[in-house]
């Protein structure tokens, strides 16, 4: 004994067509309300500071991993 299982092509996109109005106008309303140019972002990045104070080590760190690959492969 089997089921039989149609599909109504014409409910589905319909549906598909109102799920896509209702995400297109949702993605509209969201993007007339923010904020392009991020101002209030503005304050926080201001007080960061340059990691360059201890890029060596990890230029050290690098170099000493390379070395170690170098060795381990010819061994």
């Amino acid at each position: 004994m089997g089921i039989i299982v149609s599909k109504n092509n014409e409910e589905n996109s319909r549906l598909n067509q109102r799920i896509t109005a209702d995400l297109r106008e949702r993605a509209q309303k969201e993007m007339a309300g923010s904020d392009p140019d991020l101002v209030e972002d503005s304050d926080y990045a201001k007080d960061l500071k340059k990691g360059s104070k201890y890029v060596w080590i990890w230029v050290v760190l690098i170099i000493l991993a390379v070395i170690s690959l170098v060795v381990i492969v010819t061994i």
